[in-house]
């Protein structure tokens, strides 16, 4: 089996990723920031609803299921470098599905949940189960599992907002934890780079994509890594492009085209009928809050937004009051650092 090798990426913007923000929304902006010293955390501070993708976090991780043939395909390579390969790939197919303009998906609140499934042309299908298991820090976990593939993916995120001056970051941290369970000890780790809001308080609004040292700038979306040997040093493939159109890869001074953003066909997920959801599943839990937004009935939106939120505290405060704690439906904890795996 080849060594170990690991992976460094890191990503910038698009013009699909900037919004010019009219002066009464950003008096709102300035506003809320006016309340924060650099560095701030955000976390506890109300965002506007005209700065909401209208669906929840837990349904927002699914981008990264839209390309299964990629994963499920890594599993039947033989070579082990190959296959490494084919996760990368996979992790970098996610990037491209997001909304017009600089957006963030909605917090999801304690216990929320979100399921769907895939069913593929040979009859295989895959299972997503995403929970909200904590509100303050707040964490949501998820599990992602194609059995008939032999795949398994489970995955924490835990986003921490910080007020930088004319920006706010997003620090990505948890974990994404890939397996293929017809082979036993081959696990894939990875870490989603820190999300970048700039120019809030001046200039136009735009997104920005980078790992944990820092951002990076250049032309718009663009991304740049290697793939090594951990045990040599040796680069064995460079990786460039942009994640929002082309991505290559080249090996020995062959470039190819790595994955094609522009025509790349998103697999459908399916999802239960809001009607014949649960109550805290996320597309029926947000459904006013989501109708109000696509009808662009910003009041309307603020109220339905804060009904749900104003709900959880109240359950918040009766657990409290009760000294209880809450347990999550789906999953457990596996150190104290939140690190999440599935109940059996």
């Amino acid at each position: 089996m080849a060594d170990p090798i690991n992976k460094n990426h890191n990503c910038a913007s698009t013009n699909d990723d900037t919004e010019v923000v009219d002066e009464g929304n950003r008096s709102i902006l300035l506003d809320i920031i006016s309340q924060l010293s650099k560095g701030g955390d955000l976390h506890r501070i109300t965002l506007p609803t005209f700065v909401l993708e209208p669906r929840s976090m837990l349904e927002r991780i699914t981008d990264f299921m839209s390309h299964p043939e990629i994963i499920i395909k890594a599993n039947k390579m033989d070579d082990p470098v190959e296959r490494f390969v084919a996760v990368t790939r996979y992790f970098l197919s996610g990037w491209h599905i997001k909304p017009k303009g600089v957006k963030k998906p909605y917090n999801p609140i304690l216990g929320e949940q979100f399921r769907s499934k895939w069913i593929f042309a040979d009859g295989t299908e895959a299972f997503y189960v995403a929970e909200q298991v904590s509100h303050h820090p707040p964490i949501s976990t998820y599990y992602y599992a194609s059995p008939e593939n032999h795949l398994s993916i489970v995955g924490d995120v835990m986003p921490k907002s910080k007020f930088l001056g004319n920006s706010a970051a997003t620090l990505m941290q948890g974990e994404i934890n890939v397996s293929f369970t017809n082979r036993p000890g081959e696990n894939y780790l990875i870490t989603m780079p820190n999300v970048y809001a700039r120019g809030i308080l001046f200039g136009t609004m735009l997104m920005e994509l980078g790992d944990a040292a820092g951002y990076f700038s250049g032309s718009y979306n663009s991304i740049a890594g290697k793939i090594k040997r951990i045990s040599t040093g040796e680069v064995l493939y460079d990786i460039s492009g942009k994640w929002s159109d082309e991505i290559y890869i080249t090996k020995d001074g062959n470039k190819e085209v790595f994955f094609d953003a522009r025509t790349a066909s998103i697999h459908p997920k399916i999802v239960a009928p809001e009607e014949a959801q649960e109550p805290h599943e996320s597309r029926r839990l947000w459904s006013k809050l989501t109708a109000a937004l696509k009808a662009n009935n910003q009041p309307l939106a603020t109220e339905e937004k804060s009904k749900v939120e104003d709900a959880q505290r109240a359950r918040s405060k009766q657990r409290e009051e009760r000294e209880e704690t809450y347990v999550p439906r789906y999953f457990e904890p596996v150190n104290d650092n939140f690190h999440i795996k599935l109940k059996k």
